[in-house]
């Protein structure tokens, strides 16, 4: 956790590539590293809409945590920045608890993850996890301005200083003024206060085989949308009827995953 700018995606996309480059040979920034071997990175890192699928930017980026989360093995490196946020602010938190749960299980996944968010309240899974540990980048407040101190250090961030950051982008005085007031209100009416006692699900082996064998995706894999534009884009009038079948074949091995 941290403020925005603090520099949370840029560590964790550092740390992304230094895995990288030290499997295949090469220097890292650093007088020593102890890096274990992972056999695929997987990054769920900006946000963006998809518009010549017709997907949003909260689909978009479900897609792509669902390909995570089903493709990913225990021996996985998972970058994960800010998941959830396209959405309502509850249901936003929701995914980003039921996610870091499900990863965090060594019987369905338990990757090793680097997950940011300004969900402030998933620091409450830090003693209800024990994969869980939390961390937040140092920054020293002056008066109304912060002071980004660029450290990685143990614990969870108290806030998100939005609203100090949105005055270091030069919004107008009067919508920061205004800001503060209804931060202070909703501060105080601790309207995630309740997260703290929420119970972790203890997930069940059996779920992750459910949801291969017994139920369909809601989102597509990466796969199954480049077998979709292959269609889209198939020229019928131009080809043999024994070709179409050949091909008709072959992407069925692909779905199936032969």
């Amino acid at each position: 956790t941290g403020p925005n700018m603090a520099g949370k995606s840029t560590y964790m996309r550092q740390s992304a590539i230094i895995v990288l480059m030290a499997q295949i040979g090469s220097y890292v920034p650093a007088d020593s590293a102890d890096i274990c071997i992972c056999d695929r990175i997987f990054t769920r890192v900006g946000a963006s809409d998809d518009l010549a699928s017709g997907q949003s930017t909260f689909m978009v980026e479900m897609s792509e945590v669902a390909n995570i989360l089903r493709n990913a093995t225990k021996d996985s490196l998972i970058i994960l920045d800010e998941i959830g946020r396209g959405t309502s602010t509850f249901d936003g938190l929701a995914i980003a608890w039921a996610v870091v749960e499900y990863i965090a299980d060594s019987d369905i996944l338990g990757a090793k993850t680097l997950f940011a968010t300004h969900y402030h309240e998933l620091t409450e899974l830090e003693g209800k996890l024990s994969a869980v540990n939390n961390y937040c980048i140092a920054i020293k407040q002056q008066g109304e301005s912060i002071v980004f101190l660029r450290k990685i250090i143990r614990g969870g961030a108290d806030r998100s200083y939005g609203v100090e950051v949105a005055k270091l982008a030069g919004v107008p005085s009067a919508v920061i003024n205004r800001a503060r007031e209804i931060s202070d209100y909703l501060a105080d009416e601790d309207v995630t206060g309740k997260v703290k006692d929420l119970k972790v699900e203890k997930s069940v082996k059996n779920k992750k085989k459910q949801e291969e064998t017994g139920q369909l995706s809601f989102f597509a894999n990466a796969e199954e949308m480049s077998i979709t534009a292959e269609l889209r884009s198939m020229d019928l009038n131009n080809m043999t009827p024994i070709k179409a079948m050949l091909y008709l074949e072959e992407l069925k091995k692909r779905l199936c995953g032969n």
